[in-house]
């Protein structure tokens, strides 16, 4: 396991993540509701346990925004509120002990990690190409 350093823009809000070496990789979402939240094609986020994420400094700060996934259940999204940087987001579908890390915002992340996995392929845009390469795409989500 690996610990890396994150903050948001502004730097108001900083954690830690501590990553598996499995974990220590992108996985690239294509939802309609990423694109919406991030002005991108796509996120960069892995898949931890929520004890894996402490928050060193903003915590207290962090606003929320809730909206309805594609399950039908809540998604909360943390967020700075000085700067909207996006720290995390809880599924409910996905229980209570588990969250979506944005690993681009890894000090690290960006630049060491690479796409393991892409999700939400069915919302990808038609210029767009897969960047997992061999790994893999899925339509949604991979299977359980």
């Amino acid at each position: 396991m690996t610990t890396y350093t994150g903050k948001c823009h502004c730097g108001q809000t900083q954690w830690e993540a501590t990553l598996e070496k499995e974990q220590q990789g992108h996985i690239l979402c294509h939802c309609n509701t990423c694109k919406a939240l991030s002005g991108s094609t796509s996120t960069l986020n892995q898949i931890i346990p929520k004890k894996n994420l402490k928050i060193t400094k903003g915590e207290d700060g962090l606003k929320v925004y809730t909206y309805c996934g594609d399950s039908g259940k809540p998604v909360d999204c943390f967020y700075c509120p000085n700067c909207t940087s996006h720290v995390y987001h809880h599924q409910a579908v996905m229980g209570p002990d588990t969250i979506i890390l944005r690993t681009a915002l890894l000090a690290d992340g960006l630049r060491e990690f690479v796409p393991q996995a892409e999700i939400f392929g069915k919302d990808m845009l038609g210029w767009e190409k897969e960047v997992a390469g061999e790994r893999k795409v899925f339509s949604v989500m991979p299977p359980s």
